[in-house]
């Protein structure tokens, strides 16, 4: 997926460059104050992972792995951050305040002065939907679907298309684009299915049906494939759609790419 660079975004670039900054504490992803590259190189750090998300009072909690005996840091791109410490086993935690829109986060985790950045940015909706933004990558969703189906749809105005599904592990899926089969595959051992069309031939703008088949499920979703206004108040936009919530983001290269989080 080949992102466009939209027009009039200085202010939604330096918002995200902030957001990746403040991440990792205002220093680039695996390097800390003192070290020079070589030493980088030898203390590599794993990125940090979100693995769940769930109801707490008050508000969300996330949480996942990371290097164990550390701290990971969930910075918004206004540079607001909160904080956890990562357990002797690798597991971490934060709760959320409430909020009413969707929110996007830069996950980073330090340990003894080594910094690593998580791969995307984290989006968390105020209905506990959640997914690991990934640029020219479909979406990961965090939060646990309720039925095999279609979980999230990445476009950008090059005509890439990603789609990602949830699936029993090892199923057979079969994806449909209008009517035609697209793509057919294997769920992972984690139950994630995941398919890139729009090359050679990009995929026109306008409505889209697709399809998902396997054994013993279904689903299906009329997607809209349109691309959105520049990005002129910030990093991330979000609007209801009849097949979920749409987010268009700014993406580290300058583009924006739209995600579609589908039930």
């Amino acid at each position: 997926m080949v992102a466009a660079k939209p027009l009039n975004v200085r202010t939604a670039l330096g918002l995200l460059a902030a957001l990746a900054l403040s991440a990792c504490g205002g220093k680039p992803a695996h390097v800390a104050e003192g070290e020079d590259a070589g030493s980088a190189e030898t203390s590599y750090l794993a990125p940090p992972r979100v693995e769940a998300v769930r109801a707490g009072a008050g508000g969300l909690v996330l949480s996942g792995t990371a290097p164990a005996g550390g701290k990971v840091r969930l910075a918004a791109p206004s540079g607001q951050a909160m904080y956890a410490p990562v357990d002797a086993k690798g597991h971490w935690a934060i709760a959320l305040p409430p909020a009413q829109q969707p929110r996007i986060f830069g996950l980073s985790a330090s340990v003894r002065r080594r910094q690593a950045q998580a791969e995307g940015y984290v989006l968390v909706t105020p209905a506990g939907q959640a997914a690991l933004l990934r640029a020219g990558a479909g979406a990961l969703r965090i939060d646990r679907p309720a039925q095999p189906g279609l979980r999230a749809v990445d476009f950008d105005r090059g005509g890439g298309l990603e789609v990602s599904a949830s699936a029993p592990p090892g199923a057979t899926v079969i994806l449909r684009l209008d009517g035609r089969q697209a793509a057919e595959g294997r769920a992972d051992a984690a139950g994630r299915y995941e398919a890139s069309l729009g090359s050679p031939t990009p995929i026109r703008a306008g409505a889209h049906q697709m399809q998902l088949f396997g054994d013993g499920f279904s689903d299906q979703a009329t997607v809209q494939l349109n691309a959105g206004p520049p990005l002129a108040d910030g990093p991330l936009r979000s609007q209801l759609t009849s097949a979920g919530l749409r987010v268009d983001w700014l993406t580290p290269g300058g583009g924006v790419q739209s995600t579609l989080l589908v039930h």
